[in-house]
């Protein structure tokens, strides 16, 4: 029988900071080996846990600049005055291949994604069960100023109005039970009729 094979597909998961997305890709990436993570160009600068090429390309204003002019970013965006790009050749070999490739990016590189690469992406945007949570959070996590937080939550109500874009939307309330959304999404995406290549030939090969 001929082999079916799939075209990869390009997993974005999106919320406001401290809603839990950080957390999700972490759990999904440990949990399916199937999927890989987009590494991200930043020129912000790198935090103490942070590694270079793991969790972002940390580049220069200068050098960010030159990639745009290159084409070189699937998608771009300005976030709290920096600046954050993903590179495109690595992400379409992946797909090429049958990888599943996960974003964690916001709705302006999503939208960015979509004029791109439409038939490609499943997007999800994560919320958080409530304003108080959301800020409870983001003051635990102790990794920005106060002046920081309190900046992001003044941006959660734009980010959170960009829900109605995204093709899912999952209220991260338990954790454990946020990951079994997503992975019941993705399995769902994968099996997608339009991603399957050689499934022609196969059901040709039935019908004989």
């Amino acid at each position: 029988m001929s082999e079916i094979k799939r075209r990869g597909l390009m997993l974005v998961l999106s919320s406001p900071s401290g809603a839990g997305k950080t957390t999700l890709s972490r759990l999904l990436l440990d949990s399916d080996s199937d999927i890989v993570l987009s590494v991200s160009a930043t020129t912000r600068a790198r935090r103490a846990n942070e590694v270079e090429g793991r969790d972002y390309y940390f580049v220069t204003p200068e050098d960010f600049e030159d990639w745009v002019r290159k084409e070189a970013f699937l998608e771009h965006a300005s976030v709290f005055d920096h600046r954050y790009g993903t590179p495109r050749t690595p992400v379409m070999d992946a797909l090429a291949m049958g990888r599943d490739v996960l974003f964690d990016i916001d709705w302006q590189g999503t939208q960015q994604l979509k004029e791109r690469a439409r038939e490609d992406l499943v997007s999800i945007f994560v919320l958080p069960p409530s304003h108080a949570e959301l800020e409870r959070r983001l003051k635990e996590r102790a990794q920005d100023s106060n002046e920081i937080v309190a900046k992001r939550m003044a941006k959660a109500a734009d980010e959170i109005s960009h829900w109605p874009e995204y093709d899912y939307v999952i209220v991260n309330r338990d954790v454990t039970r946020a990951l079994e959304q997503i992975r019941a999404i993705l399995e769902a995406e994968r099996a997608r009729r339009t991603r399957l290549i050689g499934v022609g030939e196969f059901v040709a090969e039935l019908m004989r």
